[in-house]
């Protein structure tokens, strides 16, 4: 393992593991982290290259980020874990539970697409613009390479067939909210496509855990106790 990953640590109980979105951190989950502490294990991770965990040697994508929760489970002696995802973090809990189904409880996905067409255009099509003017400058410039690397992620990732859903064994929650940057259709493919899922829409746009933290903890308490 290349890198220590920097995460905050609270509660006790069962363990669940909350994972960011993109160029975010585990301050993102400030509405989630002492309401679910109460009656689980939280552990809320800064992933490769964000917050305060390094970026490493190793390749910046959300299959390497999904190796590394698996390295973090071992380090910290977590043999299953539940998986709380937002956005990016979510595609980083769908690889995970795909490739590594046995270590996931329970999994809950807030806000994840399989493949950038999940996205809704008027959000998608500046990250690409974004994307092709960092890469072109990324040789010249760190920062211009640091913020291709982001971008690409939102360009070149997850990639996964809704097919390959099947393989998560985990009892699984689908969330988004009402006015989501991703495509209700594609959350509603998602859903219809993990065997064993509940799908739930919350009033709200993208950062419904963020900005209306009462209705998504509720939501997932709910979930996690069912």
């Amino acid at each position: 393992m290349d890198i220590k990953h920097f995460f905050i640590e609270k509660g006790k109980g069962e363990p669940i593991i909350l994972l960011h979105g993109n160029g975010e951190n585990s301050e993102y989950f400030q509405g989630q982290i002492d309401v679910l502490s109460k009656q689980y294990h939280v552990y809320a991770i800064d992933t490769r290259g964000h917050g305060k965990t390094p970026r490493g040697d190793k390749t910046f994508t959300i299959r390497q980020f999904a190796d590394d929760l698996f390295c973090f489970m071992e380090q910290q002696q977590i043999e299953r874990a539940h998986l709380l995802g937002f956005s990016d973090g979510g595609n980083i809990a769908i690889v995970f539970a795909i490739c590594y189904p046995d270590k996931v409880n329970r999994l809950i996905l807030n806000g994840a697409n399989l493949n950038p067409n999940g996205v809704r255009c008027s959000v998608q099509i500046p990250i690409e613009i974004g994307y092709k003017f960092a890469k072109r400058f990324s040789e010249k410039s760190d920062s211009a390479r640091l913020k291709a690397e982001m971008l690409g992620l939102m360009v070149n990732d997850p990639n996964v067939e809704p097919e390959e859903l099947a393989k998560i064994k985990a009892k699984t929650l689908v969330i988004a909210g009402t006015k989501d940057m991703i495509k209700e259709e594609h959350t509603r493919l998602i859903a219809s496509s993990i065997p064993n899922s509940e799908l739930v829409f919350l009033k709200g746009d993208h950062f419904i855990a963020a900005k209306h933290p009462e209705e998504f903890n509720q939501a997932v308490l709910d979930f996690l106790c069912s």
